[in-house]
């Protein structure tokens, strides 16, 4: 694979919604909105999987109530949850194909539980090595799932 790069672990995240040029103000309202009062998803990472030029890893919600929490958020962020793939982009590349042993090691992984307990209104800037995001409006997710 040409051009492979794992991606620091500052740049994790989990996209609830893409927006595009979207002007941040209006989507920073809603989010004031309809976040106040969102239950705080426990996660847990699991399994892996690539797509084109990405390799990630797969982010399942622990419970039943954490799967309902993790939906509130995504339709607060704007998303179609039917269509919410969660995922953390560990590594990129430019050309070619992965080595099937690298997603082989991490098919059965199975990282901690942590608690999201907040969302953010990103910005993502192309920068020399990969994306660069700016969070513009974060609010806290207080109220937790039990468990």
């Amino acid at each position: 694979m040409r051009g492979f790069r794992f991606t620091p672990v500052r740049r994790w995240h989990l996209t609830l919604c893409f927006h595009g040029e979207a002007e941040p103000g209006p989507l920073a309202a809603g989010l004031d909105e309809r976040v106040p009062g969102l239950v705080a998803p426990r996660l847990r990472p699991t399994g892996a999987g690539t797509f084109r030029g990405v390799l990630w890893i797969g982010v399942r919600p622990v419970a039943r109530a954490d799967r309902s929490a993790l939906r509130a958020a995504v339709l607060a962020a704007g998303g179609d949850p039917e269509l919410f793939r969660p995922h953390l982009t560990v590594a990129r590349w430019a050309a070619g194909r992965p080595d099937a042993a690298l997603t082989g090691l991490l098919a059965r992984y199975r990282g901690p539980e942590w608690v999201a307990d907040d969302l953010g209104l990103t910005r993502s800037d192309q920068g020399g090595n990969g994306p660069e995001y700016e969070i513009v409006h974060r609010l806290a997710v207080t109220r937790r799932t039990g468990g």
